[in-house]
């Protein structure tokens, strides 16, 4: 009997020690997600509070591989495998606060990487529909997701340079990977007076913010960026 007593006050102590621990980590994550709004947005030119909300909520460490999270929060792009990364979060706020995004709009993301990008864009619009040309990201990031429980980010592997043609037209469109032009079928889906942010270019890249006009795109704003190339242009 004494045994069995010591057993369970062990695993009681094991039980406390554990969760004692999560919480720690826990606590930790947040920290740096704060600290990553403070010091690398807030100071900077990202004042929209939705997109810093949204921000410091989304648990950025889960997005990437293991061995990259002690840099998770980092000002920096990191890798997430199959030559792709995850942008630097400035990136992220700057790219997501030029959206403008609300709770009435349907979002594409061409290029969903980690999924980081569509959790962001999830905890401000009505959906998110993302595509990823990688099947082996895309069934991370749709693992990802599901276990944060992101039922309104809808995750397809396939060709970004298609677009979702079955669920267009889009209020709002973002790339996060750099043709060399910007694709006919992306702008046919984006709604008159949408808004897309894209970077364009081979070598030296323009992230662009172009609005939808009966003219044409209008350009709103353009940043000098560095992204992944897009590919899939010459697949059927």
């Amino acid at each position: 009997m004494h045994a069995a007593k010591l057993c369970v006050a062990a695993a009681v102590l094991a039980a406390a020690c554990s969760k004692a621990m999560t919480q720690s980590s826990d606590e930790r994550w947040t920290i740096e997600r704060q600290r990553m709004v403070e010091q690398q947005l807030r100071v900077r030119d990202i004042a929209d509070a939705g997109v810093l909300r949204a921000m410091e909520k989304v648990p950025r460490h889960l997005f990437v591989p293991e061995d990259e999270r002690g840099a998770a929060y980092a000002d920096s792009p990191l890798p997430i495998g199959f030559g792709q990364t995850i942008s630097q979060p400035y990136i992220v706020g700057f790219m997501t606060e030029a959206l403008a995004v609300t709770k009435a709009h349907r979002v594409l993301e061409i290029g969903t990487g980690s999924g980081y990008q569509a959790a962001v864009l999830g905890e401000l619009a009505g959906e998110v529909y993302t595509i990823e040309i990688v099947p082996g990201l895309a069934e991370r990031a749709t693992r990802t997701l599901k276990e944060l429980g992101y039922t309104n980010i809808h995750v397809r592997s396939g060709n970004g340079y298609a677009g979702w043609p079955e669920q267009a037209p889009f209020d709002r469109i973002m790339v996060t990977a750099a043709p060399d032009e910007i694709p006919q079928a992306l702008i046919d889906q984006l709604k008159m007076d949408g808004v897309m942010a894209i970077p364009v270019g081979i070598g030296e890249q323009v992230l662009r913010i172009l609005r939808r006009t009966p003219a044409g795109m209008e350009l709103i704003k353009a940043l000098p960026v560095r992204f992944v190339p897009m590919t899939g242009k010459d697949k059927k």
